[in-house]
């Protein structure tokens, strides 16, 4: 991933440095149940463990040779211990190796991303309940429609991003699988015991039937939680985009001092990091798109996935870690604008009364159709004449002869209409948010 959108614990998690490291723990956690199984010397593996070290450098040195980086691995892993080096990768075939070491990278990424979610979470959260009465105008369509509470409008993205990190957890601990069954999986060279032993210690389970390689149906859940979530915080990154619009100007993104909205145009205050998220979502859409083609290899495998698993792996996760971030701070110190909320409001001219309006004459005794027409009849009546709805209802007989000047004034107090909005704020409770 660029630097521009990566953060340094995920760039450190997917670096050539890591990456190798976290192939040494699996070829260290095989030897010992090597040792455990009596097929690898105690004294040598003693050795190994004390004297093997990763060099990157020279692990490219040797594949320029070799054009294999798994040997090149093994190699330069056996001339870093000397004579006691012939133990290591004994009875592994290369995928036993990657695909465990893998599983560690994937596992270690999942956690920073669910920590990232989890502050993401508590954020959304405190801001919600911030703003849990707030009242402005519910839209649909981008139409006013009926009002609504910001408390609400966060509370709802709340509980999507709880769904978002319990769907990315359960695809890692599923993707958190490894193999240590040599050539074709059918453990031709290396014992079924063995293989738990080495995956026990590592907090690995593994593959139930492996074919060279752990299968990729994993890998493509996993990614495809990742992109899921990246349209959550695309969805929420939307909604803030268009209430920042001038023309609704309700809410706004953070704005320090300093920061610049265009080159050109002093006065331009821009949501650039919503926008920004919004287009890095695509991206991990078509990451999981890559994910899932990596599924169908032939036979018992192909590397036709490795390549594009270099690649859609480090940046998916990095991305999704970035976004994450970004958005936290967004929400965190986004300026409110409930006054403009309110002027937003008044100026629907009281249609979002019309839902209530025709609810109190089927109480009265009407029918709902003909409730329906009278109903839609006034409003169209208030939208064209630019008059508001109360008014326009006390002239037309036919409400005010089952409606009084107090029953209809009521219909037109926002509150009134807003009282589970305060509920789903307070479901919150149920959310685990961690510290």
């Amino acid at each position: 991933m660029i630097p521009r959108y990566a953060t340094p614990s995920m760039s450190a998690l997917w670096s050539e440095e890591a990456r190798w490291k976290a192939a040494l723990q699996v070829e260290l956690a095989v030897l010992e149940a090597q040792v455990a199984t009596g097929e690898v010397p105690a004294d040598a593996v003693a050795v190994i463990r004390a004297k093997a070290k990763v060099d990157v450098a020279r692990i490219n040195e040797l594949e320029r040779t070799t054009d294999h980086d798994v040997v090149a691995f093994v190699n330069q892993l056996a001339e870093s211990v000397g004579p006691e080096g012939r133990w290591i990768h004994h009875g592994l075939t290369s995928s036993d190796v990657v695909d465990t070491a893998l599983a560690l990278q994937m596992r270690e990424a999942a956690a920073l991303i669910d920590s990232g979610l989890n502050a993401l979470l508590a954020t959304i959260v405190r801001r919600a309940r911030e703003e849990r009465d707030t009242i402005m105008i519910g839209r649909t369509h981008g139409i006013h429609a009926e009002p609504t509470t910001m408390g609400a409008k966060m509370a709802n993205w709340a509980f999507e991003v709880s769904r978002a990190r319990r769907r990315i957890a359960d695809a890692a601990a599923e993707a958190a699988t490894g193999k240590i069954s040599g050539p074709v999986g059918t453990y031709s060279q290396i014992s079924p015991e063995v293989e738990q032993i080495a995956l026990t210690a590592l907090g690995l389970r593994a593959d139930q039937a492996s074919t060279q390689i752990v299968q990729r149906d994993r890998h493509a859940a996993f990614v495809a939680s990742i992109a899921i979530a990246g349209g959550t915080l695309e969805r929420i990154a939307t909604e803030i985009r268009h209430l920042q619009r001038t023309e609704v100007d309700e809410m706004r993104e953070p704005f320090r001092a300093g920061q610049a909205g265009s080159s050109a145009m002093p006065q331009k205050r821009n949501p650039i990091k919503s926008e920004r998220i919004a287009g890095l979502a695509r991206l991990l859409r078509g990451y999981a798109a890559a994910a899932m083609e990596n599924q169908p290899l032939w036979h018992e495998r192909d590397i036709s996935h490795s390549s594009a698993e270099r690649i859609l792996l480090p940046d998916a996760t990095s991305l999704l870690a970035f976004m994450v971030e970004s958005l936290t701070a967004v929400i965190d110190s986004a300026e409110i604008r409930r006054e403009r909320m309110r002027q937003n409001l008044d100026a629907g001219l009281g249609l979002y009364a019309a839902s209530r309006l025709l609810i109190a004459l089927v109480d009265k005794g009407a029918q709902r159709d003909g409730a329906y027409a009278i109903v839609q009849n006034a409003a169209s009546r208030a939208r064209e004449a630019n008059r508001h709805l109360l008014d326009v209802c006390q002239a037309m007989p036919e409400i005010t002869a089952e409606l009084s000047r107090t029953e209809l004034l009521s219909l037109f107090d926002p509150g009134a209409s807003i009282a589970g909005a305060a509920l789903l704020v307070d479901r919150l409770d149920q959310l685990e948010v961690g510290n």
